[in-house]
């Protein structure tokens, strides 16, 4: 399943009788699914139906829904009553096959009681009214379909920034286990230097009391633990690419996991190259959290 972004937008258009209708659909970036929708007087009735096919096809995001109806009957009050006319024109041609007579001129029939009617005068039957209910929600479904699928091709390219940004933290990762101030020797002379400091400090020490002081410096030295979890979020972040279900929320919980790890680095940091990398990694796990508040 390609990585979707709650970015998007679609424009369907639709038509069921003397019926025209356009439906536009906006969605950005949201905790869960909320939807907005503006519907013509009288069409309120269709709200549950029309969410449940949103969130049939969509997870989270904000989705602002705009229904604009353009009916041809507004235009043009009046329409033919197909029947009337037909009845109308056999009744003219039976009475041209009995007696001589000139063809009637259509304005004649037009005028005739029953042929024009109001459009506005004649009541929908409830076959008509389903049928056009039935054609809306129809096409609000091409509609969120048509937003899906943009969301897809938004997601596509959120996907190529998301795993060049994985590859940076990787790489950073990398870099601080390779810098000279992590290795084993720098970290053993560096805590040989505390603790003679801390003896010249605290002459008469137990060594009980010692033995703490140096299990809780080198703790705080070691960053070996820090950076294997780095590296174990970057393989899940990875397997979070390749998931089947939406995944914005696991990315949510994984950066903020990433940034502990991050910030506990650059507390441990006790040389300026390794601090160097620490802030290096928490600008790119930053801008990663950034780009993943839009993924759905």
């Amino acid at each position: 399943m390609p990585l979707n972004s709650m970015t998007g937008f679609a424009r369907v258009e639709g038509a069921s009788g003397a019926a025209r209708w356009h439906w536009e659909l906006r969605s950005v970036n949201g905790k869960g699914l909320d939807a907005r929708f503006r519907l013509p007087s009288g069409l309120d009735r269709l709200d549950a139906r029309l969410r449940a096919e949103l969130a049939r096809q969509l997870r989270r995001g904000n989705c602002q829904i705009t229904l604009t109806m353009d009916r041809a009957a507004e235009a043009s009050p009046l329409r033919v009553n197909r029947e009337a006319l037909r009845v109308v024109v056999d009744a003219v041609g039976e009475l041209r096959r009995t007696m001589e007579t000139a063809p009637p001129r259509p304005e004649g029939i037009l005028a005739l009681k029953g042929v024009l009617e109001n459009a506005e005068d004649i009541e929908e039957t409830d076959e008509e009214r389903a049928a056009f209910e039935e054609a809306l929600v129809s096409s609000f479904a091409e509609a969120v379909t048509a937003l899906a699928r943009a969301r897809a091709d938004e997601g596509a390219k959120l996907e190529a920034v998301l795993r060049n940004q994985i590859g940076l933290i990787e790489k950073l990762t990398a870099d601080a286990a390779a810098c000279p101030a992590a290795t084993p020797e720098a970290l053993k002379a560096r805590l040989m230097a505390q603790v003679n400091e801390l003896l010249g400090a605290s002459p008469a020490l137990s060594e009980d009391r010692l033995a703490q002081e140096v299990s809780m410096l080198a703790t705080k030295a070691d960053i070996r633990e820090e950076l294997d979890r780095l590296m174990a979020h970057v393989a899940q972040a990875r397997d979070l690419l390749e998931s089947e279900e939406p995944v914005g929320r696991r990315f949510d919980f994984l950066t903020q996991e990433f940034n502990r790890e991050a910030n506990t680095l650059c507390s441990k940091a006790a040389d300026v190259s390794l601090t160097r990398i620490g802030l290096d990694l928490k600008t790119v796990i930053d801008q990663f959290r950034e780009q993943i508040q839009n993924v759905e």
